[in-house]
């Protein structure tokens, strides 16, 4: 016997289970599951008595959890949730053509949307549909088969491959006129463009500054945008000279459109990777999108 069969109770017992709870009622669990309620208190009584404690009070008005019901239940509801849609996953991937991904709007302008472009014409059997967001959290990721998220590659619930280091230096358009910049004294007089990072997990001047060793603080009246993109169309159209983050100036640089304005670079020692649920089951277009795009970092 499996240890699974020896210590698991049966499926369907916590099927019943989650549906009385849900649905607070005896009753309405039977008519959705198409039982008679007698069958559904027996289900549940099995699974009382293989847990060894109670689940539900019996009450005159209705029926109400324990607090061991309380705690299985915590457990029982997310375990049958991810099961579910894993298996509707195996079900539909593999005659799937299509991969999705949600990262922020940068990324996906920046970064992601240039590379797909190659893969569209490398794969153009399979589609990649992004799902931009600037409020990605570790749970958001298994409504999708990746996710590219920002930190230091630790994450419980998820597998995480490197895509690219953080790396942060000024940029300019090589349109706007400045004077030559050797110290860091003489960046902080240029008309630097800042960033509110207050509502985002990202550096602004201050911090960047700070990295540096030097203290600065922002003119009252400097030019301030809230969102990274907004900084950096800023800096293209000639504004000032503002943050660049390496993945998304490289290839504008290399475009000759912007310049970096000095040889002082913070590396932050974060990196965006590409995530994806450790329990998930990947179709085979989410592994062939994968394997392709961990082979350009």
């Amino acid at each position: 016997m499996s240890r699974f069969s020896r210590h698991l109770p049966p499926l369907d017992t916590l099927i019943a289970f989650e549906a009385v709870v849900r649905t607070g009622s005896f009753t309405r669990a039977a008519s959705e599951l198409y039982l008679t309620q007698s069958a559904v208190s027996k289900q549940i009584k099995v699974l009382e008595e293989h847990l060894g404690a109670i689940l539900f009070e019996r009450r005159a008005r209705g029926i109400a959890l324990t607090t061991a019901g309380e705690g299985f239940n915590a457990i029982v509801e997310p375990m049958l949730e991810s099961l579910l849609n894993n298996v509707l996953r195996l079900k539909s991937g593999h005659g799937s053509r299509n991969v999705s991904v949600i990262c922020t709007h940068a990324v996906a302008q920046y970064w992601l949307f240039p590379r797909l472009l190659r893969f569209n014409e490398q794969h153009p059997e399979l589609t990649v549909n992004i799902h931009a967001s600037n409020e990605i959290s570790e749970s958001d990721i298994g409504n999708y088969d990746f996710g590219i998220l920002y930190g230091h590659g630790h994450w419980s619930s998820l597998k995480a491959s490197k895509l690219f280091d953080e790396a942060i230096y000024p940029i300019a358009s090589v349109k706007r006129a400045l004077p030559a910049v050797h110290s860091l004294s003489e960046l902080q007089a240029l008309p630097l463009i800042q960033l509110d990072a207050s509502a985002w997990n990202c550096l602004d001047w201050q911090d960047w500054f700070g990295h540096q060793g030097l203290r600065y603080q922002a003119p009252a009246n400097a030019v301030t945008f809230n969102q990274v993109n907004l900084v950096f169309d800023a800096v293209m159209q000639g504004m000032g000279v503002g943050l660049g983050w390496e993945f998304m100036a490289r290839e504008r640089i290399d475009n000759g459109l912007i310049r970096q304005v000095s040889a002082f670079v913070v590396h932050t020692g974060q990196a965006d990777y590409l995530v994806h649920d450790k329990q998930a089951l990947r179709s085979p277009a989410a592994q062939v999108f994968e394997a392709w795009l961990l082979a350009l970092s």
